[in-house]
């Protein structure tokens, strides 16, 4: 089917295009010498020392790559990945329509439709600073809309390959499904446990490291979705 071979590829790009674009945010804020004396000058606000964030939670994403010159990286690669998440999710339900036979829209098109609008959002206005209090607050509701469709999306697709894997045997790596559900669990317990500290003053270097690694898991869903699918002709 073509749109296994389209999801596939699509999987590949999601998952390493924002891995590697954050991660390059990160070497460039904490080797700014590199780039003095250049037009590239790394801004004072987005330069620290050497940390690992994914463990001491030293600085966030959005300190890494809201600066310039970390945003030529950062929000290409941001509005990138959401351009291809809306045709991955197109292509899930143009499948599931297929094996399912109906025409439809499924919920998990629509939440990762509506993920991939608030990731582009927010990274085209990151680093751009208006002083209004309202603008902080919608900037983090953005955020969380991005990751509480990403999520739910992430939860309906699996629950529908799930209830259709006999159908799909031949198909699918069956292991990697129960990964994939293992994976989304682990998401949407993180997500529940964690509310109450992320509400709350205070806990910066747990709740940056959280960002980073909650990222990475949401994305590794897509790397999963690589290796779900066998190669088809």
């Amino acid at each position: 089917m073509k749109e296994v071979t389209q999801i596939r590829k699509l999987s590949l790009w999601i998952f390493f295009i924002p891995l590697i674009a954050i991660n390059l945010c990160l070497i460039i804020s904490q080797n700014p010498e590199f780039l003095d004396n250049t037009f590239f000058s790394v801004d004072m606000i987005g330069r620290s020392g050497f940390s690992i964030p994914y463990l001491d939670g030293s600085l966030s994403i959005s300190r890494a790559s809201r600066t310039f010159p970390q945003y030529l990286i950062f929000k290409p690669a941001m509005i990138i990945t959401a351009f291809f998440l809306y045709f991955y999710w197109k292509n899930n339900n143009d499948l599931v329509n297929k094996l399912y036979s109906t025409s439809f829209n499924y919920k998990f098109k629509t939440f990762g439709v509506l993920s991939a609008v608030f990731l582009a959002i927010h990274s085209i206005f990151l680093g751009i600073k208006f002083d209004i209090q309202i603008y902080k607050l919608l900037r983090r509701v953005v955020l969380l809309l991005f990751i509480i469709f990403e999520i739910i999306a992430q939860g309906y697709l699996v629950y529908h390959l799930y209830k259709l894997k006999l159908k799909l045997e031949k198909m699918i790596n069956k292991k990697i499904l129960i990964m994939k559900i293992i994976l989304v669990s682990i998401l949407a317990s993180v997500a529940i446990l964690s509310l109450p500290i992320l509400i709350t003053k205070g806990n910066i270097h747990f709740k940056h490291a959280l960002e980073w690694n909650y990222f990475v898991g949401v994305i590794l869903f897509y790397l999963f979705s690589r290796f779900f699918w066998r190669r088809t002709t």
